[in-house]
């Protein structure tokens, strides 16, 4: 039987779920929305970590990517672990576990202690996210129900990621930075009782074995490649960069070659055969990469500029916030009827737009455009993931939902990863060569300029007026600037995930080798 005949099958199969599949819907939203807040919650906290932690600039970035890294690294593990022992046990340790290392990120005493708990983070939160997804296949095994479900999941991620910087302004307005890690408590807890009640147990039949050298590989090829693109953003071109690229290049076709070779292998690489798969996985990246790095630069923008309060600056984003969620449903009925290599594309198209009047909203200061802008950045991306996960997930037999749904939050995972590391780095790189340290700042202060906005902003607080405010003005011009280099590389980037959906998604409906 083909892989296309398992599927159509299943879904022919599929009985649509009464109040009680709607209502275990509904608690497994609660991991995914902490999951995805949590990919952007720091960056409004990163500017108050970074005045009392002081890390450098790449302990800075470190710090965000230290949990969506590890995270990405451990999802297809994970997903395999869940379709062996089950995928609402594994949500159940995640979730326990998330909670227990957010405390201790809480109140890190140093930026290397944080980023140590934030890797920790990553480790259950890889728990959480697969079982999330892969549930809902199990669940909703009617198409339509499935796609429904699928755009509130998509819509509950990118609303998550809007959320974070309105939870995290909302906080920082009345409490400490460790704040943000202790939210997850009060929203796991209601998961850890009402899961075991609502959400029913589900597990591949027939799993493939535990592979401890795949697990290392998968690791030892993404590990290298993400920090060789923070070494060259942060410090230039160089052989460790290099070297870095190449030894995760080396592992990453180590491991495609034991996964092609294994007979019950960890990961199905025939799910990569299918164009519109790989295709549907590549748009969610570029998709992810552009919402994070948009996130990265806005948040210090308002905050270090603008001169927003934390929740004040939070708020702007909330049109962005609703125009994701609203995107995300409303493009469910315009699914059905209209094939998605034109929805997507048009979807993505929104993103461009939003990319292109970033530097025209900083440079002219108009708080309004770049509100605007994110809204429809929301609009693009919304709608998009909406469509490219339903395809993800509807591509993959219902016993390797784990598996598929792993790929497809790998690629979440990835896109938080590198919006951060290349935007951010981009930006960081770009800010570092364009400041102009004014006369009379003394060295040490000079020093803390050149690495960061935050740190201009605290070393100017500890010079005179006029020279302070000289140095303020000054990395406000090299951040601003720097800003304008990266959204131009974030349109680029989402006008290749829209050419890529354009000749992968195919001429038909969702999933047309369903029906």
């Amino acid at each position: 039987m083909t892989l296309t005949e398992e599927i159509t099958l299943a879904d022919a199969a599929g009985r649509r779920v009464g109040w009680r599949g709607w209502a275990a819907l509904v608690v497994l939203m609660l991991p995914v929305l902490l999951v995805s807040v949590d990919n952007t919650v720091l960056s409004f906290a990163l500017p108050d970590i970074a005045l009392d932690l002081a890390p450098t600039s790449t302990q800075q970035l470190w710090i965000i990517d230290a949990y969506p890294l590890v995270l990405a690294g451990l999802l297809v593990t994970m997903g395999t672990l869940g379709d062996r022992f089950g995928r609402r046990r594994m949500l159940l340790i995640g979730a326990v576990g998330f909670a227990a290392v957010s405390v201790l990120a809480a109140f890190a005493p140093s930026a290397a202690l944080l980023i140590a708990a934030r890797a920790g983070m990553g480790v259950f939160g890889a728990m959480l996210m697969p079982s999330t997804l892969s549930l809902l296949r199990s669940i909703f095994t009617h198409r339509d129900q499935r796609r429904l479900a699928i755009a509130v999941w998509a819509s509950m991620f990118s609303a998550g990621a809007a959320l974070g910087p309105i939870v995290g302004g909302i906080l920082l307005e009345h409490f400490a930075w460790g704040s943000v890690f202790l939210m997850s408590v009060p929203v796991l807890v209601p998961l850890l009782i009402l899961a075991p009640i609502l959400v029913p147990e589900s597990r591949d039949p027939d799993p493939g074995r535990i592979d401890p050298l795949s697990i290392a590989y998968s690791m030892l090829t993404m590990v290298p490649v993400v920090y060789a693109i923070k070494e060259l953003a942060v410090h230039g071109p160089g052989w460790l960069p290099v070297g870095l690229t190449a030894l995760g290049a080396a592992f990453g076709v180590l491991f495609v070659r034991r996964q092609l070779a294994a007979p019950a292998p960890m990961l199905d690489m025939r799910l990569f055969a299918r164009g519109t798969f790989s295709g549907a996985l590549l748009v969610n990246l570029l998709s992810v990469i552009a919402l994070v790095g948009f996130l990265y630069f806005v948040a210090q923008h308002l905050q270090l500029i603008v001169g927003l309060a934390p929740m004040q600056a939070g708020l702007a984003l909330v049109p962005g916030m609703l125009a994701m969620i609203v995107a995300g449903l409303l493009v469910v009925p315009v699914a059905r009827r209209a094939a998605p290599r034109i929805v997507v594309p048009v979807a993505l198209g929104f993103s461009v737009t939003a990319y292109l009047l970033v530097p025209i909203a900083v440079g002219d200061g108009a708080l309004g455009m770049l509100v605007g802008a994110f809204t429809l950045l929301g609009v693009g991306i919304g709608a998009a993931e909406t469509v490219s996960n339903d395809l993800i997930l509807a591509s993959a037999p219902p016993a390797k939902a784990g598996a598929a749904s792993a790929v497809s939050e790998t690629a979440y995972e990835l896109g938080a990863v590198l919006g951060t590391a290349v935007l951010g780095g981009i930006l960081t790189a770009a800010y570092r060569a364009g400041i102009v340290i004014p006369a009379g700042v003394d060295a040490a202060a000079a020093a803390a300029a050149r690495e960061t906005l935050a740190g201009a902003v605290a070393a100017s607080a500890t010079l005179d007026p006029a020279t302070g405010e000289a140095l303020r003005l000054a990395a406000a011009h090299a951040f601003d600037a720097g800003v304008g280099i990266t959204a131009v590389i974030g349109a680029v980037l989402v006008g290749v995930a829209a050419v890529i959906a354009a000749t992968t998604l195919g001429g038909t409906r969702t999933a047309p080798a369903l029906h």
